[in-house]
């Protein structure tokens, strides 16, 4: 009995990943378990290394010569300013108590917590971690997000204007929707979706908003008329094998222990990528009669989002299905549906992250071997996934819309002038050149 108890409970908090913890109702008095403490530290640096380099060069070889440096600016500015917000606020609005939608100031400026507090995982039998470890854990993923958005306005928004848009954009969108999913007092948490590592959180929030902001700005200067290609492919891979890299910490890290789960969720991190990648590949020479770098790198990042929220939940089988599956979404979005539709999502966030995210997280449903809390089959659970994925879709990008008007008063513009644009970010926004002859 007492058996079949534990099993049940692990069984409740096993699809939710990170989100089965919510640090202000889990503190523990026994001792830190020091493997899991490495673990989750290793994990944390990694999922730094995915923006800070990773992203920067990924994102920084796709655009032009000129405008380069503005990219890897725009990353690393990301860094310093939700890293400063999320001790100020951001980790209380997201995981200290409140409600449904949002939490509480309980934990502003990361208040009541100390060198001894601890927080419970769902592991089995239970671990901790100190509570510093899980804070920071979160804040990387909480800098990463909005920094995939600047792919979709790359080489037109002015550097003033995204970094008010990101303040607001991290306190408005990011905070509410980590509550929602991932503190036991949300909605979408309460009805037993899954997002192990971020589908939600991370990928469809900021894909979603990333088009948004997209169609707001407008299109970049020769956009379908004239060619706009890759400055570095080199770059862009190196970038593309760094997120692979550092992934691992993003989906293994959130089981945040060194355990069975944290394999399992690597293990399914690596498959669907090398699936995508695979597939791409193969679709690409098959439809262009050449495979190409660039598809590749995109390749790996796609399958890279899809299995991140199902990563902890479907078996290795499962996450190659996840892989096949974002493979055909995110190849027709970006060759069939940004030229039909004819909008400058400058380095194809909305493809890759947000649709690419949306799978992942139906996907929870349809290939979860561990089901949420309360719910019996998978069409069940296909169902509350179905929920969450309308909500993060609306949700994020009309509070965009929003954001970007309220940016837009305060600063008089969004975006470059014409002869900045000409002239490139990198000298116009900060007087400096990627690259001296």
């Amino acid at each position: 009995m007492r058996k079949e108890r534990r099993t049940a409970v692990v069984r409740t908090l096993l699809p939710i990943g990170l989100g089965g913890v919510l640090p202000a109702a889990l503190q523990a008095e026994t001792a830190v378990d020091s493997g899991d403490t490495a673990w989750v530290l290793t994990a944390s640096a990694l999922v730094l290394m995915m923006t800070l380099p990773g992203l920067a060069l990924f994102y920084g070889g796709l655009v032009r010569s000129k405008n380069v440096l503005n990219v890897l600016m725009q990353c690393y500015i990301s860094a310093g300013i939700v890293g400063l917000l999320w001790i100020l606020i951001g980790y209380s609005l997201a995981f200290s108590g409140g409600g449904p939608v949002i939490g509480d100031l309980a934990k502003i400026g990361l208040r009541g917590v100390t060198i001894d507090s601890t927080v419970e995982n769902f592991a089995t039998p239970p671990r901790h971690i100190p509570e510093y470890v899980y804070a920071m854990f979160q804040a990387m993923f909480a800098v990463i997000t909005p920094a995939l958005i600047l792919g979709a306005i790359a080489e037109r928004m002015r550097f003033s204007a995204w970094t008010l848009f990101l303040t607001l954009w991290f306190l408005f969108v990011y905070c509410p929707i980590a509550h929602m999913v991932w503190s036991a007092e949300g909605w979408i948490f309460k009805s037993g979706a899954i997002d192990f590592a971020g589908g939600l959180v991370v990928h469809m929030s900021s894909g979603f908003s990333a088009l948004a902001a997209a169609l707001v700005l407008g299109a970049r200067r020769g956009y379908g008329r004239e060619p706009l290609p890759p400055h570095n492919l080199p770059l862009c891979l190196t970038g593309a094998g760094l997120l692979w890299t550092g992934w691992f910490g993003f989906n293994a890290g959130s089981a945040l222990s060194a355990s069975g789960l944290a394999a399992l969720a690597f293990t399914n991190t690596n498959t669907a990528t090398a699936t995508a990648v695979v597939a791409w590949v193969l679709l690409e020479w098959l439809h262009r009669g050449k495979p190409t770098a660039l598809g590749a790198a995109t390749a790996a990042v796609a399958g890279l989002v899809a299995i991140t929220p199902a990563c902890g939940n479907v078996s290795p089988l499962g996450a190659i299905g996840v892989g096949l599956g974002v493979t055909f979404i995110s190849y027709f979005a970006l060759t069939w549906l940004k030229p039909t539709l004819g909008y400058d999502d400058s380095l194809d966030v909305f493809g890759v992250h947000a649709l690419g995210g949306a799978w992942g997280a139906l996907a929870s449903g349809i290939f979860a071997t561990t089901l949420g809390s309360g719910i019996e089959s998978n069409w069940q659970q296909i169902g509350v996934q179905l929920r969450g994925i309308v909500f993060v879709a609306v949700f994020a990008p009309v509070v965009t819309l929003v954001l970007l008007w309220i940016t837009r008063l305060i600063l008089g513009s969004l975006r470059v002038a014409d002869e900045e644009e000409v002239e490139g970010l990198d000298f116009s926004q900060h007087g400096e050149s990627a690259y001296t002859v």
